[in-house]
Parts: C-alpha cells; sequence; structure tokens
C-alpha cells in the first residue's frame, strides 16, 4: 500500500502546479478539476457496468399469489355465467 500512496502523492505534486496556471482573477475549475471529473465518470462507468453484470445473474421467479388466482378464477367463471 505504500506504493499507492506514494503514486499519488507524486501524481497530486504534478498536477497542482496545472492548476496553478490558470489566472487568478478567473474561476474555473481547471485541468485538475478536469482530472477528477474524468476520474470520477470511470469509477461511476465501472460501478454501472459492474452492477449490470450482477443484476443479469439474478434469477427472481415469482411465485404465484394464491388469491389473485382465485379471484380471477372467480371472474372467468361469472363472465361465462
Amino acid at each position: 500500500m505504500p506504493d499507492m500512496s506514494a503514486s499519488v502523492s507524486l501524481a497530486v505534486t504534478h498536477l497542482v502546479p496545472l492548476a496553478k496556471e490558470v489566472d487568478e482573477n478567473k474561476v474555473t475549475p481547471g485541468v485538475l478539476g478536469f482530472i477528477v471529473f474524468a476520474v470520477m465518470a470511470l469509477a461511476v462507468w465501472g460501478l454501472m457496468k459492474s452492477m449490470s453484470k450482477h443484476m443479469q445473474k439474478v434469477d427472481f421467479k415469482e411465485s404465484p399469489d394464491a388469491d389473485a388466482e382465485q379471484s380471477r378464477q372467480k371472474a372467468d367463471s361469472a363472465q361465462q355465467g
């Protein structure tokens, strides 16, 4: 895990100067904001893909409702009679 935190801190160290290049009088998200947004978009895409994969594995079969079946039979017999 120390390698990951070191690489993250190294990446942030390189990205912070990119964010400082923006004019101080303008309010813009800059390159750092775009990178954070892109990472979040990729994370959401990955989560949606994973969720879709897991939802395809679900095999939900509803058991028939006995009361609904009886009322349907009564309605059918009343229509015929």
